[in-house]
């Protein structure tokens, strides 16, 4: 049996197959497709980094933060007197995690996005070069057609020619053997 490997027909059929493939450009860069990695704590940090920049935690952190100055300063709980130094220390530990996770994030975003626009360049090159070889191959079978036009126009007028010539000799065979058979009776 042939391999795939052994056969060239197979290699040319997955070379056009992936010539063809529109995120070809990209393939070199995929490794950069996941901020942090690609284990369940990268999965888990980036997932949290995006959760930082969305309305909902916003939101909830407003709630949070307004429950806690709300229960302790009606005297509900007493664990977090004014001026809050509890509230401070989580925000502050809530700051050191997550401005290296954003800062490391937005780094690998634009490693990413500097990879793809690279790629992008490299998609543009090659759609360039392919029009430039579709333009080529037009303009050879523009000439080409240019040629068998001019050939058939040649071929028309000669066949012209020939049609001419044939009828003016079957007219004076035909006068010929006309006037020959009359003048012999």
């Amino acid at each position: 049996m042939n391999s795939p490997a052994s056969n060239p027909s197979v290699n040319s059929t997955c070379s056009d197959a992936l010539d063809r493939q529109p995120l070809r450009f990209h393939l070199p860069h995929m490794h950069l497709s996941s901020v942090f990695g690609d284990d369940w704590f990268a999965v888990r940090a980036e997932g949290f980094a995006r959760f930082f920049g969305t309305p909902r935690f916003l939101v909830m952190q407003t709630a949070v933060v307004a429950l806690w100055i709300g229960v302790n300063a009606i005297g509900w709980v007493h664990f977090d007197l004014y001026p809050f130094i509890l509230l401070n220390l989580g925000f502050s530990l809530q700051a050191a995690y997550a401005a290296p996770l954003i800062l490391l994030a937005q780094t690998r975003q634009a490693d990413r996005d500097k990879a793809h626009s690279e790629a992008d360049a490299l998609h543009r090159e090659a759609i360039a070069l392919e029009n430039k070889r579709r333009q080529e191959f037009a303009d050879q079978q523009r000439a080409q057609l240019v040629t068998l036009l001019q050939q058939n126009t040649q071929l028309t007028e000669l066949t012209q020619d020939l049609s001419r010539r044939s009828e003016a000799l079957t007219i004076e065979l035909h006068r010929k053997v006309v006037l020959d058979g009359r003048s012999e009776e």
